[in-house]
């Protein structure tokens, strides 16, 4: 399957699209960037220079994605999601004559999303942070420190409420547990985890 590219997409130099995937109206992909085969990427998605994106990967419509973060494959980006990579940030010098270069420096920190996870609409996702395999962060959340795997995590500052399965559906929220340790099965799709003082342990993996 060949890769549909909208005619008001702007795709700057240097710009690897995978097989397949699909870029739509009045997206910006600046120079560098990689998307994998089979991705969406919805209207008005900025994505900065040298960002690199795997396979099956949506991204929903007013997503902003900087430089210095990483998607791997089956991320879910949903709409009007932020991601930032300087703490400290500043437009001009200390003496306001002169514009800061918009070049990486050693302020510039990196966020990686791993495979599977969900970021849910209207997210801002800080930096020097990983969010974990098949995580799902709620709609609207704030995340400034790392998301463990399978969690779910909600609110202004994000924080694990529970976890998620593979296919998405929760598995259980972390203050009904009455024991550290359990084995839980999704009720959706029969996948099994192991869940050890909140860490989220997979029994049966699909190959």
């Amino acid at each position: 399957m060949s890769k549909f590219v909208h005619p008001t997409a702007i795709i700057e130099d240097n710009v690897t699209i995978g097989q397949g995937t699909s870029i739509w109206d009045s997206v910006h992909i600046r120079h560098g960037s990689t998307i994998g085969d089979d991705c969406i990427v919805g209207e008005k998605t900025y994505i900065a220079y040298d960002v690199t994106i795997g396979s099956r990967v949506k991204i929903n419509a007013m997503v902003y994605i900087c430089n210095a973060v990483t998607i791997e494959d089956g991320v879910m980006l949903s709409a009007g999601t932020t991601f930032t990579n300087d703490r400290f940030p500043r437009a001009a010098t200390v003496d306001l004559k002169h514009l800061k270069p918009s070049e990486p420096d050693e302020h510039t920190l990196p966020t990686l999303v791993k495979h599977g996870a969900t970021i849910g609409a209207g997210c801002v996702i800080g930096n020097d942070l990983t969010i974990g395999r098949f995580a799902m962060v709620g709609m609207g959340a704030l995340v400034t420190k790392s998301v463990e795997d399978f969690h779910l995590v909600l609110g202004h500052p994000a924080k694990p409420v529970g976890c998620v399965c593979r296919c998405g559906q929760p598995l259980l929220r972390f203050k009904d547990l009455s024991e550290p340790v359990t084995t839980v099965r999704c009720q959706a799709c029969g996948l099994s985890y192991r869940v050890s003082h909140q860490k989220v342990e997979e029994l049966d993996p699909p190959a």
